[in-house]
């Protein structure tokens, strides 16, 4: 059920019975040289739709660009400064608990969000809270990386093992060549090393100078369409099980 794809009086009839909503976020940026720069949004605003589908609950607009300076040496990659995601969330949060939702499920695809995500939410409860707002008390918040739910990664394990890596990954690949099976030649680039190396960065320059082709400790060569068909069952499985208990909360 995506907010976008509904009329105002969907809307408020949805409220009626429910105050929840699943917002999906992830980024703009590279993600190696057999990677799509969207993976991160599009992966989260799939996952999102999938569980939002199978729940009947709404879906929000996708939040598709994140905190990502450290990829910034990567042509077509883009980033809000953490300043400015907070801003987006704050902003975005506000206007829906205007209308009442009060449950705020984020989808989310891009590790550089979590600590954004989570300042967020605490500039939130704090103008709630000082304001008077009545939603100052039942306003609540959660997240589910979605990688790094407990399924999917026992699934990674078993499927690629130390060659999952963490950035350009087999399981976000994977995921994409099931949604996107026209865009996501990813045998088509070389990959040298096979593996990708694991090093510490600081700033997007040294991060591209120490992993080159954008990659890190991945081997997405490993990856495929099927594989990611049952990630994302995985993936909606579990989204809709942090959505229940979220919503369930007292």
């Amino acid at each position: 059920m995506r907010l976008q794809l509904r009329t105002w009086p969907d809307v408020e009839g949805y409220l009626g019975t429910s105050t929840g909503i699943i917002v999906p976020i992830g980024s703009t940026e590279q993600h190696g040289p057999s990677g799509l720069i969207g993976t991160d949004a599009l992966c989260a605003e799939a996952i999102a739709i999938g569980a939002g589908e199978r729940l009947g609950a709404m879906v929000g607009p996708t939040i598709n660009i994140g905190m990502a300076v450290h990829h910034m040496a990567f042509a077509g990659s883009m980033t809000y400064r953490p300043s400015t995601l907070i801003a987006v969330i704050r902003d975005y949060v506000m206007a829906l608990t205007a209308h009442g939702f009060r449950r705020f499920l984020f989808v989310n695809g891009h590790g550089g969000n979590i600590p954004t995500l989570q300042s967020a939410w605490y500039e939130i409860h704090a103008e709630l809270r000082q304001s008077g707002d009545a939603a100052a008390g039942a306003v609540r918040f959660g997240v589910q990386n979605w990688w790094s739910g407990a399924q999917v990664k026992a699934y990674a394990d078993e499927a690629f093992g130390a060659a999952e890596g963490s950035h350009a990954t087999c399981t976000e690949i994977s995921l994409m060549q099931f949604l996107y099976p026209d865009h996501a030649p990813v045998l088509a680039a070389p990959l040298d090393p096979a593996v990708a190396p694991h090093h510490t960065f600081h700033g997007p320059e040294h991060y591209r100078a120490v992993h080159p082709d954008g990659r890190i400790g991945s081997d997405p060569s490993l990856a495929s369409a099927d594989h990611g068909g049952r990630l994302f069952d995985i993936a909606v499985m579990e989204a809709m099980a942090a959505y229940e208990k979220l919503t369930t909360a007292e």
